[in-house]
């Protein structure tokens, strides 16, 4: 599949608070700027990949979605594999689109979560809720405490994450969160759950966005110049629930990534960028060091000495992430990634040959992994 597939278009909405909006029509407005991206109509879109809603999922999603955009795909889903839903949706769309299935797939996630209901976020994990696992930030710092254990990880090694982070979303215009961050405000940060302080934890947010795939032949016939390509692709779960695991350091984000890096036939060092799930700041470090970007326990210290800005060892989530673009769930990675590759990103890390990008759901339970080359 090396490079027969791209992504021809890319949309959002801006992302933060849409107090008066349904989560499809978000949807409807970053379809709609993709597909002008691709320069297609919708009438030519016969795929049709949606991911499951955070705030009120309902049965026949993907169906609802298509009705709204006016559209009898031969192919109608909705996915649910939490944060990893959408890189994994581009895999089936791609698989679709090479088996002959269908031509020309949108893929797409809109949410209201922050003005909408956040019953999924703080629900309460079984019995050992009595006991205080009531959120998905309790199983998180149960992550991060293993990993600043294990390591003797200094708080200043999360936090760096969260800096940098906060430093590319303020200067995103349609980041939720466009508030830079020090080092010390870090620091003082106040627990949510120890050891987790409030900045450590990504964003609720309200928005939509949306990608169009097709294959390389078709985005030549319609003469795309800046079409995507799609080198390689790789998935793997979890599944067990954090206190039911052997090691909580220890995720399947390694076998995906084995397997989109031996599909792109590229190294690790040959990366230009990372645009890494960061739903919380242990999970990037975990991601680098899985990945084998890093030696374990070592991501930290080389973020730290060497820089993952625009300029440094690994640029990172350079339109904000999920701490400070949005808290949608990983298609703005996917979009930024795709910025990154066409030289039209914001802050655009110089002469980008090979980008990286993480999807996770869960805490830790699933995982998928995208890796992008040069328009050609």
């Amino acid at each position: 599949m090396r490079g027969q597939i791209v992504i021809a278009g890319v949309g959002n909405t801006r992302y933060g608070k849409h107090p008066d909006r349904d989560k499809i029509d978000l949807i409807v407005e970053a379809a709609r700027t993709a597909l002008a991206d691709a320069g297609v109509s919708k009438d030519m879109v016969d795929g049709v990949f949606v991911k499951i809603a955070n705030a009120a999922p309902s049965v026949l999603y993907g169906q609802k979605v298509s009705e709204a955009l006016g559209l009898q795909p031969k192919i109608g889903c909705a996915l649910d594999q939490g944060g990893a839903a959408n890189v994994s949706l581009i895999t089936y769309a791609a698989l679709a689109i090479q088996a002959g299935m269908i031509d020309i797939a949108l893929i797409c996630y809109g949410d209201t979560a922050r003005t909408g209901s956040r019953a999924v976020y703080h629900r309460p994990r079984g019995d050992d809720a009595v006991i205080g696992w009531y959120s998905t930030a309790a199983g998180y710092a149960m992550i991060h405490q293993a990993y600043r254990q294990r390591y003797q990880t200094p708080d200043e090694h999360f936090g760096i994450i969260a800096v940098t982070a906060r430093g590319h979303g303020a200067d995103n215009p349609d980041a939720h969160l466009r508030a830079p961050l020090s080092m010390d405000d870090y620091l003082q940060g106040s627990y949510v759950v120890e050891p987790l302080r409030r900045d450590d934890c990504c964003l609720v947010s309200d928005g939509g966005a949306a990608v169009v795939l097709m294959s390389a032949k078709r985005a030549r016939e319609l003469g795309h110049s800046r079409a995507v390509p799609i080198l390689g692709l790789g998935q793997a779960q979890e599944s067990w629930e954090v206190h039911l695991r052997s090691d909580l350091l220890r995720t399947k984000a390694a076998d995906s990534a084995d397997a989109a890096f031996q599909m792109a036939g590229i190294r690790r060092e040959d990366v230009s960028f990372a645009q890494l799930y960061d739903c919380f700041t242990v999970t990037v470090l975990q991601t680098i060091e899985d990945y084998g970007l890093a030696p374990r326990g070592s991501a930290g210290a080389r973020a730290m000495s060497d820089g993952i800005g625009t300029d440094g060892w690994l640029p990172l989530n350079t339109s904000g992430g999920l701490l400070s673009e949005s808290g949608t769930p990983g298609l703005q990675l996917i979009i930024e990634a795709a910025r990154q590759m066409r030289g039209e990103a914001r802050l655009q890390v110089p002469s980008a040959r090979f980008g990286l990008v993480s999807n996770q759901g869960g805490s830790m339970h699933t995982h998928a992994t995208l890796i992008l080359g040069e328009p050609q």
